[in-house]
């Protein structure tokens, strides 16, 4: 999202200039509100979000009015599908395809919609700062960057690579994984970040919230889930996304193996105050679900 990428580099640009980084680089990284693709739906989502409102038609329109606003004519969707994601039931995330799959050729865009595994927070650090190093890190194959991000974005690449016939189907896949492996993608990426006036161009550049927390085990077990909506109010409660070197940095995820003792998260602050909220409530409502057989 943008506010990650602002840690890196500039988002907000004219249109012009937007078209020139394009031109240089073949891509940007661009913050939508900055150019006004869809000023109606900005309006609409700052009334949404106070209220905690999603209608279908809104969230398909929303998605879909920007993509046609930049002239798109291929596209990828993702909807993240389980427990504690913004579609929990297979038939809601079912109807969505449906729904983005028809309007999308109505409007004469290619589209390709994928439900995938929402159950848990992807890669490791939530709160932009953090979420940026997991990139550089990933990018880089840093052994500290996260496979499940890496995963996730071999599958999705590779499914752009198929849409847009840069390969034949079914081959995108390889092509990802080679350019990411490579180091050509991560090449890329600091050339655009470059083009959009670079603020750091390593993960070690990257400044974290001074205050920080550590959770711990309190018993051996497995992890059985990780609460996405958990792990979340811990970073905002920490201040993030609005302060961007807040959040927490996850050590373990579904399926680990743990012992007693062993850190589970750390949180990060710029604020000492917000620091003791976001411990209080990691402590008292727990993201994890451990089972002890």
């Amino acid at each position: 999202t943008a506010d990650t990428v602002e840690v890196l580099c500039d988002v907000s640009f004219s249109l012009d200039k937007m078209k020139n980084i394009v031109e240089k680089t073949g891509g940007c990284f661009v913050w939508g509100g900055a150019v006004n693709l869809a000023p109606a739906d900005d309006k609409i989502i700052k009334v949404e979000h106070p209220m905690s409102l999603d209608p279908v038609g809104g969230l398909i329109a929303s998605i879909l009015a920007k993509k046609k606003s930049v002239s798109a004519t291929h596209i990828l969707i993702d909807i993240p599908l389980g427990r504690g994601s913004k579609t929990e039931s297979k038939k809601r995330a079912e109807m969505l395809k449906k729904k983005f799959e028809i309007i999308s050729k109505k409007l004469e865009m290619n589209a390709v919609v994928v439900i995938t595994d929402g159950s848990q927070p992807i890669g490791n650090g939530i709160g932009p700062a953090l979420e940026a190093r997991d990139v550089l890190w990933t990018l880089m194959g840093s052994d500290k960057g996260a496979n499940d991000l890496k995963e996730k974005s071999i599958e999705l690449a590779g499914l752009l690579f198929d849409l847009s016939g840069k390969t034949k189907k079914g081959n995108g896949k390889i092509l990802a994984r080679k350019l990411l492996e490579n180091g050509l993608a991560y090449e890329k990426f600091i050339e655009i970040i470059q083009a959009q006036k670079a603020k750091v161009i390593f993960p070690e550049q990257i400044e974290v919230g001074s205050y920080t927390s550590i959770i711990k085990a309190t018993k051996n077990g497995v992890i059985n889930h990780v609460s996405n909506k958990k792990v979340n109010k811990i970073a905002k409660l920490a201040g993030a996304p609005h302060d961007l070197k807040s959040g927490l940095y996850l050590y373990v995820h579904n399926k680990d193996k743990i012992k007693k003792g062993q850190t589970l998260i750390k949180i990060y602050s710029s604020n000492k105050d917000r620091l003791k909220f976001a411990r209080q409530f990691a402590n008292q409502f727990s993201p994890f679900e451990i089972s002890t057989k």
